[in-house]
């Protein structure tokens, strides 16, 4: 589906050989476009532009012709069109044809159809805002022929095409993703179509009061919330809770807002309390209560782990606030570090949950005492660390000289000892005291 940007040129395709009349009364001929036939047999007295109308109008029997034979057709037609001196009128009209796949070839029709819509895509100019167009018509192809492994290797470029067909405008732009989102979901790429339903909202002007709290903003912002709220994978609301028509949902849907809240800052125990205000909303709403049950604890865990200061849990903290059994806590540790939320590990002998990384949830003004009370804790730990090393010096210094001094006179000792030794009873002590006596003779 990529296309390169043409310049100074209007692109044509290969293996097409021939003047416009003479491709024209081929094409007419082929589409039985008699109106077609009866201008060209005119001479110069007709235009391209009044040849190609006709010739456009015929070209719904496209979707009749042999399987074979549509690639060839549909191939020179939009040679033709893209040699009008406004190919713009031609080419929606030409897209409509091909979004409409071939009666006869149920099996490869849907793919003969999409190669006729990318071609038109690909021969356009990049910029172009009919190309825009046209690619909506190709997601829209896609996600109706359920066809969206054709779309995936796009789908990081659709935010630099949409940067080059900025003249579009933010309506085009938010239709575009809202159809490649639902394209992503009916193909189970939930997270993906989370992500474009996300680009929709942030489409809406922020500064425009009624644009975020229009229908539209506000069906998307519901959409939005509910599939966070479900999502096996979704745990971190404040990025959602940002976008400015997912706020002004506490005025249109209140209980949405506050159901948001709670996951996004709160606990089990508001949770439940929730459940009790609101008896029976939940279903009627159609939110599975065991998934959000199950997500409400995780989150409680994490909580809990990242406002405690010692890095340590016992067991019957945590399974009193996840209000379940303290024989449970372990499997519960070992799902909220498979969702990523923490990280750690189990002492059984001790029975404690030692942390070892913790995820916010929130980070404000609670979030910051609860920062600035570790901070505390630890700068109390090291220096209680640092008292214990500086007295260990002090001690090793004492030691050290004790040592020395010990070795010192351990040494005048021995040396003591050596002269007493040399002037008494050696060899050569004997030996000296003879010669004298000799000499005194």
């Amino acid at each position: 589906m990529a296309a390169t940007k043409t310049q100074n040129a209007q692109p044509q395709l290969l293996f097409v050989d021939g003047s416009f009349e003479e491709l024209a009364a081929e094409m007419a001929d082929y589409l039985k476009a008699e109106e077609a036939k009866q201008l060209l047999a005119n001479g110069d007295q007709a235009s391209k532009d009044d040849v190609l109308a006709k010739l456009v109008a015929a070209s719904q029997s496209l979707n009749t012709v042999p399987e074979k034979e549509f690639t060839a057709a549909s191939n020179l037609l939009v040679h033709l069109v893209l040699q009008a001196s406004d190919p713009k009128k031609y080419l929606q009209a030409l897209c409509g044809v091909f979004a409409k796949p071939l009666a006869n070839s149920p099996v490869h029709g849907p793919g003969l159809s999409l190669n006729g819509l990318t071609t038109v895509f690909n021969l356009l100019d990049q910029e172009d805002p009919v190309r825009a167009r046209v690619f909506l018509e190709i997601v829209k192809f896609v996600r109706a022929h359920g066809m969206y492994d054709t779309l995936r290797p796009y789908m990081d470029k659709i935010g630099a095409w949409i940067d080059d067909w900025e003249d579009t405008g933010e309506d085009y732009q938010r239709k575009l993703y809202e159809e490649v989102a639902e394209a992503a979901i009916e193909a189970g790429e939930e997270e993906q179509g989370y992500e474009f339903i996300l680009k929709a909202l942030r489409s809406f002007d922020a500064d425009e009061k009624e644009e975020v709290t229009s229908e539209d903003a506000q069906r998307l912002s519901l959409r939005a919330v509910k599939m966070a709220l479900l999502s096996n994978n979704h745990f971190l609301f404040q990025e959602l809770r940002a976008i400015p028509s997912v706020q002004a949902l506490s005025d249109s849907q209140p209980v949405y807002s506050q159901l948001l809240d709670i996951f996004a800052e709160q606990d089990l125990e508001d949770y439940s309390d929730f459940n009790d205000e609101h008896e029976g909303w939940l279903e009627e709403q159609q939110l599975d209560h065991e998934k959000l049950h199950r997500k409400i604890r995780l989150l409680t865990f994490a909580s809990l782990a990242a406002a405690t200061p010692s890095r340590e849990i016992e067991y019957s903290r945590i399974a009193k606030a996840l209000q379940i059994p303290q024989e449970e806590v372990e499997r519960w540790a070992i799902d909220v570090i498979r969702a990523g939320l923490l990280e750690g590990k189990l002492s059984q002998q001790r029975g404690v949950f030692l942390v070892h990384k913790a995820t916010y949830r929130v980070f404000g003004q609670k979030q910051y005492q609860e920062l600035a009370s570790r901070v505390d804790h630890w700068r109390s730990t090291l220096q209680n660390v640092l008292g214990v090393l500086r007295q260990e010096q002090v001690n090793a210094k004492a030691q050290k000289e004790r040592e020395v001094q010990e070795l010192e006179r351990k040494l005048a000792n021995a040396g003591v000892s050596g002269e007493g030794g040399r002037q008494g009873g050696g060899p050569g002590g004997r030996r000296q005291q003879r010669e004298r006596t000799d000499n005194d003779d």
